[in-house]
């Protein structure tokens, strides 16, 4: 499933997008979107993984296939800042997964120890490894703590970029530009559930899950994290940014500093897809 070695950027490229797809397999699949034809199985150790595929008798399987495949584009360009599906019943949001990219300068790190200066490799590609494993079993198990989906279910998916490397007119294939980017409305009191992170030397990736905190079976799960907000603005969907930048990733001894990071300004720039009604799940 992932690169034997993760020591250039095209190897962190591969990761990054094998997580991304594999995550939102993961998520239509334990929601129960698509038929058991929509996917193939692989195996992540002794975790049983349904990988979405183009199933030509279940449209809905094609329409994902084709935002992860746009997302693929704005990754490969350094574009996207945040992608985030939105599972809804009408006016209100359900349930969001938040997927947050940050590119990085390769900056060697110097070998404090050492009477010399010399500089020592970046992540470990088994750290690396074993952060991916974590993220997706964290994600399956957090699926299953989920109460069921309303019948009258929608799909949406938008992306938001950086702007200083983001050409105005620039969409991904599959997307257009959004029209009506306002807030994103949940019914009840929402909560933010911290899903995991993967980090090399080249990207980073984090995925966090947003639902009513009654859907949440177990309520005092540590993956909770407190005073959710009871609105979520296009323009704010990545309200952790400053807290990120100002504290170390702590995830399995994958940290990285404020200045190896691309962090310029974000374009507001929001791009969707046609919204996917979902009334045909099984």
């Amino acid at each position: 499933l992932f690169p034997e070695s993760i020591t250039t950027e095209q190897q962190s490229l591969v990761l990054v997008k094998r997580l991304l797809a594999i995550s939102v397999s993961c998520i239509t699949y334990m929601r129960g979107l698509f038929p058991e034809s929509s996917y193939g199985t692989r195996y992540l150790d002794d975790l049983c993984l349904k990988i979405l595929r183009e199933d030509k008798s279940c449209l809905g399987s094609l329409q994902i296939v084709k935002w992860i495949q746009g997302c693929f584009d704005a990754l490969e360009k350094q574009y996207v800042n945040l992608g985030f599906y939105a599972l809804s019943s009408n006016p209100t949001v359900t349930e969001m997964y938040q997927f947050k990219f940050k590119y990085k300068n390769k900056v060697p790190q110097m070998d404090i120890s050492s009477n010399h200066r010399e500089f020592v490799a970046g992540l470990c590609s088994k750290d690396v490894k074993q952060a991916s494993r974590l993220l997706l079993r964290t994600l399956y198990l957090l699926m299953q703590d989920l109460g069921p989906l309303p019948n009258d279910i929608t799909l949406s998916m938008k992306l938001l970029y950086y702007n200083d490397v983001t050409p105005k007119d620039y969409q991904p294939p599959g997307f257009k530009e959004d029209g009506s980017p306002g807030d994103l409305l949940f019914a009840g009191d929402p909560v933010n559930l911290k899903v995991g992170s993967v980090s090399t030397d080249f990207h980073f990736m984090k995925v966090r899950v947003t639902t009513e905190k009654k859907r949440v079976k177990k309520a005092d799960s540590d993956l909770i994290q407190k005073n959710g907000p009871t609105e979520i603005s296009h323009q704010g969907l990545d309200c952790e940014e400053e807290e990120e930048e100002s504290t170390k990733i702590n995830l399995l001894n994958l940290a990285f500093s404020q200045e190896e990071v691309i962090g310029p300004e974000k374009k507001r720039k929001v791009s969707e897809p046609e919204k996917l009604p979902l009334n045909g799940r099984k």
